[in-house]
């Protein structure tokens, strides 16, 4: 059995049925719309977000038309935050297939984001759980804040990591804490519970985040972007800022800030990356990515039958050692 096998496999039942939820709920009579719909149907990746809400509301309770709405709103409103952002970034690719708005406009790509958080919404009412509401409407909130500190970085003369802890807790950490969080609301456990299910999710996101920010140093078609990618948009991520903090070299300090004005030619980049590599950044990005994982591992409740903690530990581990 392989580890995405070990995963699902407490959920095989509840994890078809919320792909039908899924399915149905991106539909329009416009032909427009349904068309960019199914497009985005048709990327829709591994939904590993919603997996995690139906593993914990599974380890505690039955899997609910309350988890379903839930789950589907957070997915909903992931989708939508990633439109919005291919266009905020004037990204071309997403998951390894043309972004929308690379497809279709940027104008199509808002508004089709608009109805896509809007139906997010709608689910989320239909949890009738106040908590699971808010749950969303915060994550909504933090999506929106972390893109804005994200920009805002770029203008910075400053390599912070404790800045990028911030972005990737509001942009990418949010989402598993939020959906872990959910699944245990939607079966009523403890309170002690619920925030031991948002500590794991937070750590686990963060561990997510730093891998796939490892990949932007290797050139895979297969992960969907090109090397350097992030850096085209200005971006800095773990393994720059250790080498650029733990060096303080001022040619790399130099073309990092060339980078975060988004100046710096692909040649520039590409010998900007060499030397991240060559300087240990790489070793210490997946130093930290470990310790974020033994975190998560650690927050799992002790009452957790044998299957559920081995789904979620595998889980944990799907994350870290993913190819793409």
């Amino acid at each position: 059995m392989d580890r995405l096998q070990i995963i699902k496999s407490p959920i095989v039942a509840e994890f078809e049925q919320f792909k039908k939820f899924f399915d149905s709920s991106l539909r329009s009579s416009n032909p427009l719309l349904n068309d960019v719909l199914k497009y985005i149907k048709r990327g829709k990746g591994k939904m590993m977000r919603p997996i995690l809400a139906l593993l914990v509301a599974k380890a505690y309770g039955e899997v609910s038309d309350p988890v379903y709405h839930g789950a589907l709103a957070l997915e909903l409103l992931h989708s939508a935050s990633l439109i919005h952002d291919d266009v905020v970034d004037e990204s071309d690719e997403r998951r390894g297939q043309k972004s929308v708005n690379a497809i279709y406009d940027n104008k199509v790509s808002v508004l089709v984001g608009d109805f896509i958080l809007s139906t997010a919404l709608h689910h989320a009412a239909l949890t009738q759980n106040p908590r699971i509401v808010d749950i969303i409407s915060k994550l909504g909130q933090n999506l929106a804040e972390g893109e804005i500190i994200q920009l805002s970085n770029t203008m910075s003369s400053t390599f912070s990591e404790d800045v990028y802890y911030e972005v990737i807790r509001k942009k990418t950490a949010i989402l598993f804490s939020s959906c872990a969080t959910v699944g245990g609301c939607s079966v009523g456990v403890s309170e002690e519970i619920i925030q031991r299910f948002y500590q794991f999710g937070e750590f686990l996101g963060i561990a997510f985040q730093i891998r796939d920010d490892i990949f932007d140093y290797f050139s895979d078609t297969t992960i969907g972007k090109p090397t350097g990618n992030d850096m085209r948009e200005g971006k800095l991520t773990l393994p720059a800022l250790y080498v650029l903090n733990h060096t303080k070299d001022p040619s790399l300090i130099k073309m990092a800030s060339k980078i975060r004005a988004m100046e710096a030619n692909d040649a520039e980049i590409s010998h900007f990356i060499d030397q991240i590599k060559k300087n240990g950044g790489i070793e210490y990005a997946e130093k930290m990515m470990y310790e974020y994982r033994n975190k998560a591992v650690d927050m799992l409740p002790d009452d957790l039958s044998e299957e559920l903690r081995d789904s979620l530990i595998a889980y944990v581990d799907f994350v870290v050692e993913r190819s793409k």
